[in-house]
Formats: structure tokens, sequence, C-alpha cells
């Protein structure tokens, strides 16, 4: 049976080999698009789940609350003391908690030093939370030493090559400060699908140092930089530990002032270690995480295109029915029943699915590199390695068999054999309206993606082009030091002399990064001293900051270094600032009584609104000061024609004052780039997907309009013998099918809509979903489906009548 089955598929194939490879063609590049796709799906949802103890791992994030009640900064991290005092207050709950701190900094061996970014401080207990594994030392003792680090096995490679690192040393510079630590322990590299990735992690003792001690540090809740992990016991119940925080709070953090409670301003949240990489985008974070909605989108993509490609296999197994009716005809004269014919034609779907499958792995994985580096990930389909995969492979087939096979084969099955032999069978209208309104929905669900991608990059462009509030260009970030800070005058006095060089200036923040930082308020409100419960970030300057910048100031006046006063008692706010504290302009804000933190002193001027961080965040209030520390970086406007060769300047300038320190540079422009790069990757990832579905309902609308010509080639030589034009054939020929597509352009517009309003709500400031975006997608799928019909409508009308009339 199954021979006979081939053999006829065989023979089909050969008398009408372009509708076997259209549907084939259709099926291999629209399961490759979803192979793709779900392993990058799969590559997301499995983060962090390689840990052995992953079900009972949370992660601690703290949030701060205004006045109203909504949260105005919600931290991934949390204040050193929280981690020990709940393991000793719910002893009963938590097994284990461990503090990680990541500090940038600079590690040198006897040669060469390098800038190293994935360093962390971790109390000794962190292996016993995770599960990375140790190739060579003792995970339980590494960290209990008081000058101990254990390093990963790509840094062992590049610190000491084939050498033994257990028991060798290496120096870390942070600022002015050096420290030595020993080797204890060689650590496999951290897997792709981590939510952060450590190359380094040393022993907390010099970050306890940096406090005054152990003690000291367990008082500071206001450094809130510690990722706080814990590991519970089995059966805890993660929801009823969270309601129990409030009163924990309470307990270790006494009430401000008026006599309110610790915890009506501030809230610890439990995170599950698996949702983190998905769920979790926080103001603070080890690593920029991904979002859940995306994985919809992309599996939703997946599913669209596999739809469209199945419709495809309908559509053009229906219109050819005619073609084999009075196969079915004589076969159930013959005595086959209709539950043989169901077989017979999903038998042939599957083998076709089957083949279309092994064509798509084929893509995928010539395909696969270039994906994976473009999302950035590393997947592979590795069949054998992977059995789950294979399994998925098969499902697949028979899914997209099933699903694209079921309706021609019961249509093709239910031939009446009497009517198929006298030459008086006909399709009913109800399958020519399913048919159509089966191209309906392919149009439509490609003109969903072809406006997705629009949006998308109307929304980048919109992005990178919108003005800023400053100048955000030729300004290079270099890390600040002890050494720069210590000399900033004299540095700063030398560094302008240079022809290339506009300015300099010092910043605790830098535009391009988050505000993370800030401090109880003070403001004088109709004459009276206020504390003032919204959140005002604070950022430390020098007095040519704004200028460095190009900020403009709306009222008042900048910080001048020849007025004394500025370095203890001076403020510069921002517009929303004025807007927060309940000031009816900036003029009537300068001049008025400011407190911040432990200062006293007068705002002086009102810098106009400008966008520090992304577009992702609304403008937040911020106060400007004049410290005496905390200086992180160092910003040099540059000079746009002489670039080049003032980036060697500094960096001579730099190895001369920092030897030990490798130069290490950003631009701020360049920064703001960078945080759009997941919506940069959205967008390509629409559009290529989208040319997919494109060229998937092309060739569908290739084979129904190549059929449909084929159908009516006699009756267009009559209409030429009877003196009928080109374009008139044409019109005839096309005018169905373009109608579809007009109607599948009407369904799409509140789908779309829909969509990507949803999508532009992840922006604080965003284009909107305009009608010129939706025409330029329809005319567009219109195009494309009129250049496609008329392809094979010109071609019939340009047939010689005398032709016409022999074909069989």
């Amino acid at each position: 049976m199954f021979y006979n089955y081939l053999k006829i598929f065989i023979r089909n194939l050969k008398k009408n080999p372009a509708y076997i490879l259209i549907n084939i063609l259709g099926l291999s590049v629209g399961m490759a698009a979803s192979i793709l796709i779900f392993l990058f799906v799969q590559h997301e949802l499995s983060y962090d789940k390689y840990h052995e103890n992953a079900d009972n791992i949370y992660r601690v994030s703290r949030a701060w609350y205004n006045q109203d009640g909504e949260i105005s900064l919600h931290l991934g991290h949390a204040a050193p003391p929280f981690a020990p005092l709940l393991k000793s207050d719910f002893d009963d709950k938590v097994k284990e908690a461990v503090r990680l701190m990541n500090i940038p900094l600079v590690v040198k061996d006897d040669s060469k030093s390098f800038d190293e970014e994935k360093f962390f401080f971790s109390d000794p207990e962190v292996f016993k939370v995770f599960s990375w594994k140790l190739k060579d030392g003792d995970a339980e003792k590494a960290l209990t030493f008081p000058d101990g680090m254990v390093i990963s096995e790509s840094m062992a490679n590049k610190y000491f090559g084939d050498q033994e690192a257990v028991g060798k040393s290496l120096e870390l510079i942070i600022g002015s400060q050096k420290i030595n630590m020993q080797v204890r322990g060689v650590m496999e590299d951290f897997p792709d699908n981590s939510h952060f990735k450590a190359d380094f992690i040393a022993s907390m003792e010099p970050v306890a140092n940096f406090y005054g001690g152990y003690e000291e540090m367990m008082k500071n809740f206001g450094n809130n930089s510690f990722g706080t992990y814990l590991l519970l016991e089995d059966g805890v119940d993660a929801k009823g530990f969270e309601a129990q925080l409030p009163s924990f709070i309470d307990r270790h953090i006494p009430a401000n002032s008026q006599g309110i409670a610790a915890s009506k301003g501030t809230q610890l949240f439990l995170w599950s270690l698996k949702d983190i990489h998905l769920h979790s985008n926080l103001d603070s974070e080890f690593e920029p995480n991904s979002n859940i909605e995306y994985v919809y989108i992309y599996s939703a993509i997946a599913i669209f295109i596999l739809l469209i490609a199945c419709i495809n296999f309908m559509n053009l197994a229906t219109a050819r029915s005619a073609k084999r009716a009075m196969e079915v005809g004589l076969r159930k004269v013959l005595g086959a029943d209709r539950e043989l014919l169901v077989r017979q034609f999903m038998g042939e779907t599957i083998f076709m699915t089957f083949l279309a499958l092994v064509i798509a792995l084929m893509i995928s994985w010539v395909s696969m590199p270039a994906f994976s580096n473009f999302t950035g990930k590393a997947l592979s389909l590795n069949l054998l390695g992977h059995p789950e995969y294979l399994l998925g492979m098969i499902a697949l087939v028979f899914v997209v068999g099933l699903l694209a096979g079921s309706y021609p084969s019961l249509f093709l099955s239910g031939f009446q054999p009497v009517k198929v032999l006298k030459g008086t069978y006909k399709i009913g209208s109800i399958h020519e309206k399913l048919r159509s309104v089966l191209v309906v929905a392919q149009f439509a669900i490609s003109i969903v993606l072809m406006v997705s991608v629009l949006v998308v990059l109307n929304q980048l462009d919109f992005m990178k082009s919108k003005d800023l509030g400053f100048d955000k260009d030729e300004i290079v970030v270099l890390n600040a030091s002890d050494e720069l800070t210590t000399n900033y005058e004299m540095m700063r006095d030398r560094l302008i002399q240079h022809r290339g060089i506009e300015n300099v200036a010092l910043g605790s923040r830098i535009p391009s990064g988050r505000l993370l930082d800030s401090q109880g308020t003070q403001a004088e409100v109709g004459g009276e001293l206020l504390p003032i419960d919204i959140r005002i970030a604070d950022i430390h300057v020098s007095h040519s900051f704004m200028e460095t910048f190009g900020m403009e100031l709306t009222a008042g006046r900048n910080f001048d270094v020849l007025q004394a006063s500025d370095s203890t008692e001076a403020f510069i706010i921002n517009e929303s600032a004025v807007r927060t504290i309940g000031w009816a302009s900036a003029e009537e804000a300068v001049g008025r009584q400011f407190h911040y933190g432990g200062r006293r002193g007068y705002v002086t001027g009102v810098v106009k609104d400008f966008h520090f961080e992304s577009l992702h965040q609304p403008i937040s209030p911020m106060v400007f000061m004049i410290p005496t520390d905390r200086f992180n970086s160092v910003a040099v406007k540059l000079k746009a024609e002489h670039k080049d060769e003032t980036l060697a300047y500094l960096k001579d300038e730099w190895q001369a004052m920092r030897p030990d320190s490798p130069f290490y540079y950003y631009l701020v422009a360049d920064r703001f780039e960078e945080q759009y790069v997941a919506e940069e990757k959205v967008g390509a990832i629409f559009g290529f997907f989208a040319s997919l579905a494109i060229i998937i309902s092309v060739l569908g609308l290739y084979g129904l309009s190549a059929f449909a010509t084929e159908q009516r080639t006699k009756e267009i030589g009559i209409r030429k013998v009877m003196g009928a034009s080109i374009w008139s054939i044409v019109s005839l020929l096309g005018k169905d099918l373009l109608k579809l597509v007009l109607i599948g352009f009407v369904l799409a517009i509140p789908l779309a809509w829909y969509g990507m309003s949803g999508w532009l709500d992840n922006f604080a400031y965003s284009v909107s979903v305009s009608w010129g975006i939706f025409l330029v997608a329809g005319l567009a799928a219109t195009v494309i489906a009129a250049l496609t019909v008329s392809s094979q409508s010109i071609w019939a009308a340009m047939i010689n009548p005398v032709d016409a009339f022999k074909v069989d």
C-alpha cells in the first residue's frame, strides 16, 4: 500500500513539478524560520535552570516609594546588611544567604594589566547556593581566605597560559588602592544562559575593609550595590515569606523624623532565579536582561510563518482538486472508502512535510552561525546530543502535516464518483470561499508584520534623532581615580591647552547612565522648609559640567569656580525637580533654601530638562552639586576635526598619570546608541521574518494565479478573438485575488495597531502608529501581490488564441 502511494506521489511530482516544489519550498522556508526562532526561545527560557537548587534560589530587590505610593526607584540590588539579617531572622526559611558585588577594576600581573568588567566580590557560601563547578581548588574554602579569589578558565588562560593558576597572585587596582589576591580556585566559564557572568569571584574582605570593617558594613543601609541571593529551605512559600518582609524592615531600620515606619518608604521583594532574565528589568541589574514580551513576539512570528506556509499548501491542494478528481472517482468505484483516501492524502502531505523538514534543517544549519551571531546567543541544533530536539522535529512534521493536510484530505476524499466520472462535478462555493478566507488570513499576517517593521524602524529613528536637550556628540568619558580628582584643576588646565579639546568636567554619573543615587530632600515652599518625599536623583559634578555638555539654564546661574560657597552651598536643579517640589516657575525656585542629604544651601540655577537616561525612562527630578569626592568619570569634549589626534594625546596623558591602568574610554553618543540594541534586533528580526512571510505568501499567490490562469486559457483565447485587450484580460484575472489582499489589509489594521501600541508603551517617549505606516504597508503588499498575479496574467493574455484552443 505504501509503495502504491509513493508511486502516485512520484507520478504527481512528474506531472506537476511546479505545484509540488512550491509547496515543499514554502513549507521548508517556514519550518526553517520556525526552527531558528524556537531554538532562540528555548534558550531564553533556559536561563539559570542549570543550577541544582534553581527552584529554591531567590534574589532580593529593593524599591522606594513616593508619598503617593508609587515606586520611584526599584533596584535589583540591596544593602549589605540584608543578607545576613535575613539568614539570622528567618533561619527556619533561609538555608543560605549570600551577597555579590560587581566592581569593574584593573587586574595586573607581573607584565600586563587589564580592565576587568566581570569582577565580583562575594561571601564564601556563594558556591553552596549556585552550581558553578571548580576545576581546581576547594569551593568551600576558596573565599574563606581574606585574599582568596576564584577565576574562570578563560582568565586562567589569559593571565597564566599553560601554568598552574592556583597559588598564583594577581594585583587589583581600585582607584588609588592596590590589593594582592591569591588564586584559590579555577571554575568553569559561566554558561551562556546565566543572567550574569563572572570572570573573578573574590573574598568580601576588601569590600568590608572599604566600609571600615564588617561591623560598619552591617550598619550601611544606604549603599544598595549588593546582589543578594537566598537559598530557601524546601517547601517555603516565597510569597508568604515576602509578606513578612515589611515587619523585618521595621525591626532593623528606624522610622524617619516624622515617625513614619521605614516599610512605608522602602520594601523588599523576592524574585525567583529562573524569572530574572525574562521578567526583571529594574533600575539596576548586573547585566541587561531580556523581556518575556519578546519571547511572545518571536513565538507568534514563528507560528504565523508556519501558518502562512500551511495556508499555501491548503490553497494549492484544493485549487488543483479537479486534477485529481478522476483519480478519486476511480478509486471509490474500485472500493476505496473515504477513510482510506484520507489516509492516502494525509500520507502524501506528511511525506512532503518530511522532505520540507530535511531542506529546512539544511537551511537552519547553514543559517545558524549568522543567526547566533546576530542574537548574541550560543545556539546549536545538535539533534544527537539533544534527543528532545529530535522529538521536536518529529512532532513538527506531524503537526504541520496534519494542519496543512487535514482540510485538503477531507475535501479531496469527499468527491462523488458519479459526478466525477460524468464530468459534472464542480467545486462548491463554500470551498471557494474558504480558500479566499485563507488567502485573506495569509496577507493579513504579512501586512501585520510589515506594519510592525515600519513602527519599530520609526521608533528607532525617533530615539536616535531626538534632541536630548544637551550635546552628546564627541564627548569622551574616562574612568576617574583619586590621582585624577586630587589634581583635577591642574589636569584640566593642561588638557584644555590641546587644540582638540574644548572642555573637561568630572561627574559621579554621566548622561547615558542610570540615575541611581538619591538622598533626603527639604525645600523652602511657601516660606517654610518642608520635606520632599518624592525622589530627586543627585549628580556630583565639577564647575564645568553644564558647559561641557552644552546644557541650557532657564533661570539663575551656572556654578562659578570663583565663588567658594558654590562648593558647599549651591544647588542646580532641573525643571522636573521644580515641578516636583511645587514651585510655580524656575525663577521662583532660584534663591530658595534647599537641603539635600547633609548639605544646606540654596538653589542657584535651574537647568532645562534633558534626557539623562534613555527614552525608555521619563525625565527624573535631578539635583547637581559640587562635592569634594565621589567622582567616577572624567568627561572630555573633543573637537571633531582633531578627534583621532586628541584620542592619541589622551592615551599618552592617561598612561603618564595612571601607568598601571590600561587606557579605556567610551563616547556618550555611542552609549545612547547601545541602549537601543534590543530594539534594533527586534526591528531586524521583524524585517527578516516579515520578508520570509511575504516570500511564502507570494509563492502561494503565484501558484494560485498560475492555476487560475491555466484553468481559463480557452476563455482567454475566446476573449482575444472577440477583441479583448491585454489590460482587460490582466484585470479580469487579477482583480479577484487583489480584492482578497485588500480585505487582508483592512483586517490587519486593528491587529497591528493593538500589538504595536502595546510595544510602544515600553517607552516613556515614542512615536504614534500613524495612518501613513498602514498605507505604506498596504501599498507594498498590494504592489507585490499585483506584480505576482500580473506576471501570470500577462503571460496568459499574450498567448496566441490558436495556441489557447490547443490546450488540453
